[in-house]
């Protein structure tokens, strides 16, 4: 039986119309896959629509796009739907899952638990990035990665590697850059464009966050939270909250860090970071969410001191301690 990237790779050959879809809230790797997809389409000669239920981050606005990003769906939907970095079906936003019968799903993706839900799953845990498994699509279907496809490739890898510092950062992928770079890729004009983009209101919102930083389990866990309170008052977003918790994680006593963010009243969301073989992905499927073994996610409905006290009594039974 052919592999996921060899069946995937005939399905966009031999079909035209496609849906390219990525999570809603995208982070770098959702936006720099779904660009690139689109550029590999682009490049076949494809027709293509580019939809995140979100639309595209204003820290994102510097990426090289084949087409714009709609948030909304056409009324009919495309023969296919691409999907990239969705853990599960619903991440992809409520239009969209309600209305993914119509179309045939093609579910690519780096998370563990992911569900399979696609008519074509390719699903590969081991991955740094879903950017790192289209960059391979590529090489497949013999376009060239260069230019602004090698731009988004680049967008995904570098943001979900931490710039190639975190865990999950393989040979492959240092190759992969190395790769890109040789051919013209521009890596201290990307890392710049992805860096600075900050503003003066965020950088207010960081400084509220790190000053709310606690210390729990003998300092072996931190947590942080961001209320909606603190985003009026500083005129931000949730966007605004992007690595704040890869920042509390570099205390030298912790091994997990925490945040939470207030969605509604009695409702958060929260991230949870790790290192080595701490095991957060296994913390945040017991509130129902999922992501990775060093960085995951859930949600927990419950006022903000009492989830900050479950979230912090799951991670002290998974490491063992209390």
């Amino acid at each position: 039986m052919a592999s996921p990237l060899k069946r995937i790779s005939a399905i966009i050959r031999e079909n035209d119309g496609f849906l390219v879809a990525s999570h809603a809230n995208p982070d770098g790797d959702a936006v720099g896959s779904i660009a690139a997809l689109g550029h590999i389409l682009a490049a076949l000669g494809k027709q293509f629509t580019l939809y995140n239920a979100s639309g595209l981050p204003d820290r994102y606005a510097f990426a090289a796009l084949p087409a714009p990003v709609t948030s909304e769906l056409p009324g009919t939907l495309p023969p296919w739907t691409l999907v990239v970095d969705c853990g599960a079906a619903d991440r992809m936003g409520d239009a969209l899952t309600a209305r993914l019968g119509e179309t045939k799903a093609v579910n690519i993706d780096h998370h563990l638990g992911n569900s399979g839900f696609g008519a074509e799953n390719w699903v590969d845990p081991s991955q740094p990035a879903v950017g790192a498994m289209i960059a391979s699509l590529a090489d497949e279907l013999g376009v060239p990665v260069t230019g602004p496809l090698a731009e988004n490739i680049y967008l995904a890898v570098a943001t979900d590697t931490g710039f190639f510092t975190y865990g999950n950062t393989t040979p492959e992928s240092l190759e992969l850059a190395a790769r890109m770079l040789r051919n013209g890729l521009d890596i201290a004009r990307m890392n710049m464009l992805i860096t600075k983009q900050w503003s003066e209101e965020r950088m207010r919102l960081w400084t509220e966050a790190m000053g709310n930083v606690e210390l729990h389990l003998d300092g072996r866990v931190a947590t942080t939270a961001v209320t909606n309170d603190m985003f009026a008052r500083t005129g931000t977003t949730s966007e605004d909250t992007e690595n704040i918790i890869n920042f509390v994680r570099r205390l030298k006593s912790v091994r997990v860090a925490a945040i939470l963010r207030e969605e509604r009243p009695d409702q958060y969301k929260f991230s949870l970071r790790s290192y080595g073989d701490d095991n957060v992905q296994a913390i945040a499927a017991r509130f129902g969410g999922g992501g990775h073994r060093n960085a995951s996610g859930g949600s927990i409905n419950a006022p903000l001191e009492k989830a900050r006290a479950m979230l912090i009594e799951a991670i002290g039974q998974n490491l063992g301690i209390d």
